[in-house]
Formats: structure tokens, sequence, C-alpha cells
């Protein structure tokens, strides 16, 4: 989750959303982004927006952009004693959309990528951020990772016709 602030000098200044695991949940006071599970038959793109809704509230209302950012990290899961995979993606919120929280969590803050990246713990999301600061602050590179709320690549207009 990011947003697109401006300086003074009118310098896009990107700022991830990072939420803190509440008390009584593994891992609790990680600083991280939204993370979950798929449901019976969902679609992955499909899943990631329902988890980003329920654990933030933010819906097609807050929703600038949507990005497959071309990233899936597997990781050792000791609960299920597993191998876990799991597909990333980021969207881009207007600048006044503020969460409101689930029970997974128990405080957010905006920070600058730089902030954020130094923040996080595992590497899948300082991966994730720094995608977000090298190809999704660039909106000619980010066209190319966009997709639509119903998880499709958008079409990518030729310029050259």
């Amino acid at each position: 989750m990011f947003r697109v602030a401006r300086t003074a000098r009118d310098v896009a200044r990107p700022e991830v959303l990072l939420l803190r695991r509440a008390p009584g949940r593994i891992l609790t006071g990680l600083w991280q982004c939204v993370s979950g599970s798929l449901e019976a038959d969902e679609r992955v793109a499909l899943g990631a927006l329902r988890e980003l809704y329920e654990e933030t509230g933010f819906g097609a209302g807050e929703i600038e952009a949507y990005y497959d950012l071309d990233l899936v990290n597997q990781f050792h899961e000791p609960s299920v004693d597993g191998i876990l995979t799991a597909a990333v993606f980021a969207v881009r919120l207007r600048l006044d959309a503020q969460p409101t929280l689930s029970d997974e969590h128990d405080e957010s803050r905006w920070a600058p990528v730089d902030e954020a990246h130094a923040e996080v713990i595992w590497p899948g999301y300082r991966t994730a951020i720094e995608r977000i600061r090298d190809d999704l602050s660039d909106p000619e590179r980010a066209a190319w990772f966009e997709l639509t709320l119903e998880g499709s690549r958008r079409p990518l207009i030729d310029s050259t016709s």
C-alpha cells in the first residue's frame, strides 16, 4: 500500500502504509504490509484485494491503481510445517485514504519509502518496497505492472500508432 505525496517543490515522495500486528497474534508488534491466504476457488489477484479490504477497509474508492509486482516469495512457516508461496501485489491509494484496521493490527502509519524499508523485518517486504521505489514511482514503468480491479492485465496504449 503506497501513496505518492508531493513536496512543497512538487517532487514526488512515495510513502508506504505499515501496519503493526496486534497483541495476542503471532509476531506481535511486527510492522508489516497486508498479508493473507486464499479462500477456496479464489483468484490470487482478487484474494489480495479481499485481504486488503478486510485488514484496512480500502476498496475501489480509495484505490488509484493496482499492480502485480512480478514477485513471488517462498518461506518456511513453522505453524503448518511447510513451505508457503505468496504472490505480491501493490495498490496506490488516494492521498487522503486512511485505514480502518481489523483486529489483526493495532496501529498504522505512513512512512517514506526509505524509512519503511528500514522498518520491515522480512526480506520479501523489503523487496516489495524496492519495487514500489524503483518501478511504481515512475508512471511509464508502472503502467507495465498495472492490473484492473478484476485482476486482469491492464492493456497498454500503443503510443507509436
